[in-house]
């Protein structure tokens, strides 16, 4: 719990992952009241000494409702984990950046929304109680956003390189600029399940290797979109 907890004001403190209510904190016995009055209080605070702002075109009360959400991810277990490996492969293999190395903020952020949602859809993440999707993608944003500013040590630890082996395979697949989807998405499935006999991919309890093919052809898709957009040719 205590990592939980480091790890909330870490990431708050990171990436920005927190909220505004108003200029005042309000009296200190409802900062006690609740967890969710603790984050709103501390973010007040934050706000207050310029640590954060609202973005996303958020109001100050949505953006109270998000500080909240975080907090509620931060607690979850296989969630969090999730979201923050998929935005450190996203950050080392999709940069925010054409292939000439003009900026394409657009590019990954839409990259980020879509494989978040594929996530979703596939069971390996879930919105936790009083959590939106839209809450898990600006969670993820947040964090894309933040590791985005790396001094070259993602691509050292190349979280990415599970979105380069998808990539490998739309590459394969691909003739006179044409992608064979079908050619591409039996070769993703036949690689899960090689990586599964060969113990490279361990299926957690409640899942299935459906849902992991699932996941990584759904994001196969993402990652040509986002190939397409940023004039690369591969990951």
């Amino acid at each position: 719990m205590k990592i939980r907890k480091s790890m909330m004001v870490g990431v708050c403190l990171l990436a920005g992952l927190t909220l505004s209510t108003a200029a005042h904190a309000g009296p200190s016995g409802r900062c006690t009241s609740s967890q969710s009055a603790a984050v709103q209080c501390f973010v007040a605070n934050a706000v207050a000494t310029n640590m954060t702002a609202p973005r996303y075109g958020m109001t100050l009360a949505q953006f109270q409702d998000y500080g909240v959400a975080v907090s509620t991810i931060l607690q979850t277990h296989h969630t969090y984990l999730s979201l923050v490996g998929i935005s450190s492969a996203i950050a080392d293999a999709m940069p925010p950046t054409n292939a000439n190395g003009s900026a394409n903020q657009a590019a990954q952020d839409l990259a980020v929304e879509q494989i978040v949602n594929a996530a979703v859809t596939s069971g390996l993440a879930s919105a936790p109680s009083g959590v939106t999707q839209q809450d898990l993608e600006w969670f993820s944003l947040d964090l894309v956003n933040a590791m985005n500013n790396n001094n070259g040590y993602i691509s050292l630890m190349t979280p990415g390189v599970s979105l380069r082996i998808v990539d490998s395979y739309i590459v394969t697949a691909t003739s006179n600029g044409s992608v064979n989807w079908t050619q591409a998405n039996q070769g993703i499935s036949n690689a899960v399940d090689s990586f599964i006999q060969a113990g490279l991919i361990k299926i957690p309890s409640g899942l299935s290797s459906t849902n992991v093919k699932s996941f990584l052809q759904a994001t196969a898709q993402t990652i040509y979109s986002y190939k397409v957009s940023t004039g690369r040719t591969t990951l």
